[in-house]
């Protein structure tokens, strides 16, 4: 190598001889595809990882609102369950199962001896039968003395059965009236004494 000032000496020649001493474009081409290329991988490959971390946010929002959904309805269920369990509640369904309240407890100590007074339980007062219902037309339908229909008599299921129900009154017209039945004259009075 030459310059102006002449050839050089050295470690200057030994670093001119590493360097390419003309134009030399058909080496770089190369090297601008690869920047290129690793320029465009990493902006399509930054575009997918802003996609997915969008698509992420959208199930990380959906699983939030149905955690709080969820929330909501166990509180509900434990406040019903609490509601269910309070004493007065607890009391109330024992009853209508037909449950009484006991009676005095006893408790057998350690060494074999019973303290407190055992009392029964008081017996519930009996609830009242409901009467049976008048068939349709105003007559009731005659029952026996267990409650069963008495047998050859018809019933309200049986008059059902046989044909179609009396329809109700419209408001159009007046409502028919029940026939009346004239009272029975008094009885008379006979003189039998004579």
């Amino acid at each position: 190598m030459s310059t102006a000032k002449g050839p050089l000496k050295g470690r200057a020649a030994r670093l001119g001889r590493l360097m390419p001493s003309g134009p030399s474009s058909a080496a770089r081409t190369p090297f601008v595809l690869l920047v290129v290329v690793l320029l465009g991988g990493g902006l399509i490959s930054l575009l997918l990882l802003n996609s997915a971390l969008n698509q992420g946010s959208f199930q990380l929002n959906e699983l939030k609102d149905r955690t709080t959904e969820l929330t909501d309805e166990e509180q509900a269920l434990q406040r019903d369950v609490d509601d269910y369990a309070a004493p007065d509640a607890l009391e109330r369904r024992a009853r209508e199962l037909g449950m009484v309240p006991g009676g005095s407890p006893a408790f057998l100590g350690p060494d074999g001896k019973v303290l407190g007074e055992p009392s029964e339980a008081a017996a519930p007062r009996p609830t009242p039968t409901p009467s049976p219902k008048p068939a349709p037309g105003g007559n009731p339908a005659p029952f026996g003395a267990t409650g069963s229909p008495v047998p050859g008599t018809a019933t309200a299921a049986d008059a059902t059965a046989t044909g179609p129900a009396p329809t109700a009154p419209t408001a159009t017209g007046p409502a028919p009236t029940p026939p009346t039945r004239a009272p029975a004259p008094p009885p008379t009075p006979t003189n039998s004494g004579r």
